[in-house]
């Protein structure tokens, strides 16, 4: 018996033609919308190049309006001094120079602050505790930046637990009355003895009896200038206008570390940050969540870092993300924190840092991990930044436009947004994987640091006890 043939229903390629059409055209615009939010969290931070902010108004008024009114008085110059230079900076007599009975009684008023050591703010805030962190700033005389890190410092959740510590190479009037006006937390200064400022016409300031920068060594030795027999490994002698910033960092180093009465005892963190930094509200927040997690996610971490010196961020994607990586001088030197049992480790090779060549705190100090640490530095660093740098010149960058209204009013609108879209105070922290890390090169020193006299100096900082 012949079986009934069944039909068999052949399907519809138009319905199914226009089904998966419909199909590709939800996913473009499911992919459109994910990439257009995520692409409304990237903010582009470069002052040069295009991003989202290039129309706003950069103007004093407008900054203004991003600060709360009540940190607006460490934003108003009340200068006492007859001649300023750019940035409200001090010139002295006019000429850039100032009178000897100057320089003495400047010397007179550094050694009194160094040694009184006095804490403001102590009998509002109470005293330092042994695990508080302390937050040291290295300035030099540009005092509009200084003015936007001290709001910006203002404006950071917990900072009255900190001790708030300026470091400076030049004694301004004007900077230590902004300084000793802030009331948020405790606060001191220390100034650095050795500077150009207090040294114009001798070591280390530049000697009249010092070797021209470019003079040729047999030159220098038949002229019998200072340290001929001593150029740099590039044929140079040295400049003290860049040997100062490197001596500066390790003299304060050593003098938070080992030499105050506060920090005896001190076993917490120390954050160092520069003049023409800018922080975010939650950059102690995120630290401390760093380094309760840096056990666990990366217990060789000596550092944690705060700052990137990248030019766009995507807080949605990376505002709790961290990475691990061996610590390169020209990437996480900005916001960089360690306690003092990472210290000791790198004073044990204070040779090697004060005798490498190279006039920058941060090359020498990478030189110190490659060459001398027996555990070398790594670094835990955040993705997100919350540490910023709004510096447009300074000694290595002279550009002929040194307005900073552009670049603190960019980083004002990517801390807004990532406030607005709810990117700060993230709940935890978690590990990026971090590609695979290059073996890091043995570099050649930048020079600048030749004269045996430098050597010298430096390694004595490290020999001066409480």
């Amino acid at each position: 018996m012949r079986g009934r043939r069944i039909p068999i229903a052949l399907p519809n390629t138009g319905a199914l033609s226009r089904r998966r059409h419909a199909l590709y055209i939800r996913s473009a615009i499911i992919v459109f919308i994910l990439f257009a939010f995520l692409q409304f969290h990237v903010i582009n931070y470069d002052s040069n190049e295009s991003g989202p902010s290039d129309n706003a108004n950069y103007s004093t008024a407008a900054i203004l309006q991003m600060v709360p009114p009540v940190f607006h008085k460490y934003l108003t110059s009340k200068s006492r001094n007859a001649t300023h230079g750019q940035n409200g900076t001090q010139l002295g007599m006019g000429d850039g120079t100032l009178r000897s009975a100057n320089i003495s009684e400047i010397l007179r008023m550094i050694h009194r602050y160094n040694e009184l050591q006095t804490i403001l703010n102590e009998d509002i805030f109470g005293p330092l505790q042994n695990d508080s962190v302390i937050i040291v700033v290295q300035v030099h005389k540009r005092i509009t930046y200084l003015r936007h890190l001290i709001v910006s410092l203002a404006q950071a959740k917990d900072i009255s637990r900190t001790l708030l510590v300026f470091s400076h190479d030049h004694f301004d009037d004007d900077i230590n009355d902004l300084v000793q006006s802030i009331d948020f937390c405790k606060v001191m200064q220390i100034f650095y003895p050795f500077s150009i400022q207090t040294h114009p016409n001798e070591f280390p300031g530049a000697d009249p009896g010092d070797c021209p920068r470019d003079i040729k060594k047999e030159q220098a030795l038949l002229r019998k200038c200072n340290n001929a027999l001593h150029p740099d490994l590039y044929g140079h002698y040295r400049e003290a206008k860049f040997t100062q910033t490197k001596h500066h960092w390790w003299w304060k180093s050593n003098r938070v570390f080992d030499q105050l009465e506060v920090t005896k005892y001190h076993m917490g963190l120390v954050v160092f940050l520069e003049e023409d930094h800018y922080v975010a509200e939650d950059f102690l927040y995120i630290l401390e969540l760093m380094q309760q997690k840096s056990h666990e996610l990366c217990p060789k971490c000596n550092i944690l870092s705060l700052g990137t010196y990248l030019k766009t961020f995507n807080y949605y994607t990376y505002n709790k993300k961290v990475e691990v990586t061996p610590w390169v001088s020209s990437k996480h030197n900005m916001g960089m924190a360690f306690n003092r049992s990472t210290w000791h480790e790198i004073t044990r090779c204070a040779r090697h840092f004060c005798e490498y060549d190279d006039y920058n705190w941060d090359w020498s100090l990478q030189h110190v991990s490659q060459q001398c640490l027996k555990q070398k530095l790594h670094v835990m660093v955040v993705k997100g930044p919350r540490v910023f740098h709004i510096g447009e010149c300074g000694v290595h960058h002279k550009k002929s436009n040194c307005e900073s209204n552009q670049v603190i009013s960019k980083v004002q609108q990517v801390l807004r947004v990532a406030r607005r879209s709810r990117q700060l105070y993230p709940k935890s922290i978690s590990l990026m994987m971090a590609s695979v890390a290059k073996k890091t090169k043995l570099r050649k020193g930048n020079g600048g640091w030749g004269d045996q006299r430098d050597h010298q100096l430096c390694f004595n900082m490290t020999l001066i006890g409480r």
